[in-house]
């Protein structure tokens, strides 16, 4: 996790289904610590800090048309993250674990969310904004969404969970792979720790997420041709914290072996997926090699 926080491509959120703070610092080459030497990062932007003694990590791969993605979650048993039930916008004092230390003693408001991850909050030292906050007290967001958002942008967006903290500075710009935020009530209201698509161990909440660099996409999304070193680095994360029964399967299925029909269920069909959209890719970077290298 320590070289994952070194390395300028890898993002990182923390949050739930619905409600999240993302940080990344691939076009920030100017950074610094957290005000108070935890582990993380603070850019112009945003910052991370990070608390990951108690993290269950959680690695997996997810296929879909046309390539796949990967990440690794930083879990926590489910019982250490109860729901609480959404309440009302509220002024929760001053936050003094702030990650600057310009922002130490800034007030916060709490908005309620029910996020089992932690908590999503709004802190600012502007008058005009802190008094905007003090309006929607006692209501909640699903009542002022439009007005929650014209105050993310105006005020630090700041998920607090018991793995670390992510902050969204105002005024970050809305760039996909920089910091931001994300709260869709909607989706929150699913209730779901977690999409479907990740393969989260019963019992378990992810709270935290870390994505390495991917073998075929930049850190904006973008196609770029197949990386071995980064496919190989995150094979050897998966190999350690990832499902040992589908990365034993992954391994006899790239050895060439096969899965009864009668064998076959989801786990091992998406599995099968998977190592053909890889293999895919890999060949496919290997044809451009060769066609490249070959004289004319």
């Amino acid at each position: 996790m320590a070289e994952a926080l070194a390395d300028p491509e890898t993002t990182w959120t923390m949050g739930g289904f619905g409600a999240l703070a993302r940080f990344g610092r691939r076009r920030d080459p100017f950074f610094a610590a957290p005000a108070d030497g935890r582990p993380g990062h603070v850019t112009a932007f945003g910052g991370i800090a990070l608390e990951p003694a108690a993290a269950i990590p959680v690695a997996y791969e997810t296929a879909f048309t046309g390539g796949w993605s990967h990440a690794v979650a930083l879990c926590l048993p489910g019982a250490r993250c109860p729901r609480a039930g959404a309440g009302p916008i509220r002024d929760v004092g001053r936050d003094h674990g702030a990650l600057r230390a310009q922002n130490r003693g800034d007030k916060w408001f709490d908005l309620g969310l029910d996020l089992p991850q932690g908590r999503l909050l709004l802190r600012s030292a502007d008058p005009d904004t802190l008094a905007h906050l003090a309006v929607l007290a006692g209501r909640t967001v699903a009542d002022t969404i439009e007005a929650v958002r014209g105050l993310m942008a105006a005020a630090d967006v700041v998920v607090t969970t018991p793995l670390g903290r992510i902050e969204v500075f105002a005024g970050a710009p809305a760039s996909s792979d920089g910091p931001r935020a994300f709260l869709d009530p909607k989706i929150l209201g699913l209730g779901r720790t977690h999409a479907a698509t990740a393969p989260i161990p019963s019992g378990l909440v992810p709270v935290a997420q870390f994505t390495p660099p991917h073998p075929c996409r930049d850190g904006a999304g973008r196609f770029r041709p197949f990386d071995p070193g980064a496919h190989a680095s995150f094979q050897a994360v998966l190999s350690r914290w990832g499902d040992p029964e589908l990365v034993r399967l992954k391994a006899r299925l790239l050895a060439g072996d096969t899965v009864a029909p009668l064998a076959a269920n989801r786990a091992t069909r998406a599995v099968s997926r998977l190592v053909q959209v890889q293999i895919a890719a890999a060949a496919n970077q290997d044809s451009a090699k060769s066609s490249t290298d070959t004289p004319r």
